[in-house]
């Protein structure tokens, strides 16, 4: 296993592999590296090098107790970066992801580190409701989240990732029971103490000044049926803060739309890198 250890001794879980310029991918809650897979297989075919990492806590990493919050989160993405040497890179995240990614180009990404980033169904600006965000996400719903993952995350998570997460519960949908089954596989390997703590990062973190400091091109790509980040109060206020910011939309598309949509994203997102 490819792991390094960061300045509070949490060891944080990498794979990557290919050469040319390098992708890295930041997942979403409460999954690991491994939600990346279609991306990572169809990138590196076409010349570059790709990088996922697991979040303190979460699939391989160890588990972590403290430092679950989006500042952690992102130092420990530089450690990782900075092990691996990389410039000039592209990155990319998915819902809690998402944030984690703009976090981590607002505070590390000058002096060459970072040339685009790329959003997708994420929660930035902010995701729970505020006084400065009335129309998020309610507290009732966050807390309601709270309440399944401590009661009995192994139920809840089964209900996530085979209703909403992936649209399996609007009416016609293709369900994808395998696809189901491999959300609960990365979710379950990870640590509840560590999860239960990033509801707090995902939901309550505002990304505003993140977004207004950026000077990278940034593509936000978001279904227009999630129903996790509603489109509305994320993606569509995110692009409206960013100086160089541009937004793909994809009609009935919901939040997990990178994996079982791949075929249509995947073209885009290389697009853009070489844009």
């Amino acid at each position: 296993m490819s792991t390094i250890t960061v300045k509070d001794g949490t060891q944080i879980f990498y794979k990557e592999w290919g050469t040319g310029q390098p992708i890295v991918f930041h997942h979403g809650w409460p999954l690991s590296g491994d939600d990346w897979d279609t991306q990572m297989m169809f990138f590196s075919q076409q010349g570059f090098r790709v990088v996922a990492h697991d979040r303190r806590g979460h699939g391989r990493s160890s588990p972590a107790s403290k430092g679950n919050d989006m500042d952690t989160y992102a130092a420990d993405v530089a450690a990782v970066t900075a092990h691996l040497g990389l410039r000039n890179a592209v990155h990319i995240g998915h819902s809690t992801g998402g944030g984690e990614a703009i976090r981590y180009v607002a505070k590390y990404g000058s002096g060459g580190r970072v040339a685009k980033a790329v959003l997708i169904g994420a929660i930035p600006p902010r995701l729970g409701r505020s006084p400065s965000n009335p129309n998020g996400v309610p507290p009732e719903a966050i807390d309601g989240i709270r309440a399944g993952v401590a009661a009995n995350r192994a139920d809840f998570y089964n209900g996530f990732a085979t209703g909403p997460f992936y649209g399996f519960n609007r009416t016609g949908a293709k369900v994808l029971p395998a696809v189901s089954d491999n959300w609960m596989r990365q979710a379950m390997v990870g640590d509840i103490k560590a999860q239960y703590d990033c509801i707090t990062a995902f939901a309550d973190t505002d990304f505003t000044a993140d977004l207004q400091s950026i000077d990278q091109p940034v593509l936000i790509l978001h279904g227009e049926d999630d129903q996790i980040c509603p489109i509305d109060t994320t993606g569509r206020l995110a692009v409206k803060l960013l100086r160089n910011g541009s937004i793909k939309t994809y009609p009935g598309y919901p939040h997990g739309m990178a994996t079982i949509h791949g075929d249509v994203l995947n073209p885009d997102i290389l697009a853009f890198i070489r844009s």
